[in-house]
């Protein structure tokens, strides 16, 4: 079983940065990609970013230039970085843990809980 904890939402001004954390804990795993998603009230959740464990990272078109995503890899956590925040960012945000889990070798997706990020105008 694997369990993923974020952290680092809250309220901030239009124009601010926040800075979230995705720690994945557990026991005999290991972890492909990690990911980042939102959904922003009322709406479907969508793709934010994704970093894999070779430190590939694909941004979706709503955070490139503004958002960024760093890992470490020793302590299974995964930090989005994201500035110049905007109104409509606002959403509950969540991370998404692609792993292989021993001794199976079977491959599986854990989300986090979900944290809520809100970006007054």
């Amino acid at each position: 079983q694997v369990q993923l904890v974020e952290s680092g939402g809250g309220l901030v001004q239009a124009g601010g940065s926040l800075r979230l954390s995705c720690a994945a804990s557990g026991s005999a795993f290991s972890i492909n990609a990690m990911g980042w998603y939102r959904q922003p009230p009322g709406k479907q959740r969508e793709l934010v970013a994704t970093i894999t464990n070779r430190g590939n990272i694909n941004y979706a078109d709503s955070g490139k230039g503004r958002f960024t995503v760093s890992r470490d890899n020793a302590k299974n956590t995964v930090y989005p970085q994201m500035n110049s925040l905007k109104p409509e960012d606002t959403a509950v945000y969540y991370c998404k843990a692609n792993v292989i889990v021993a001794p199976t070798a079977l491959i599986y997706d854990y989300w986090g809980q979900g944290t809520q990020v809100t970006v007054s105008s």
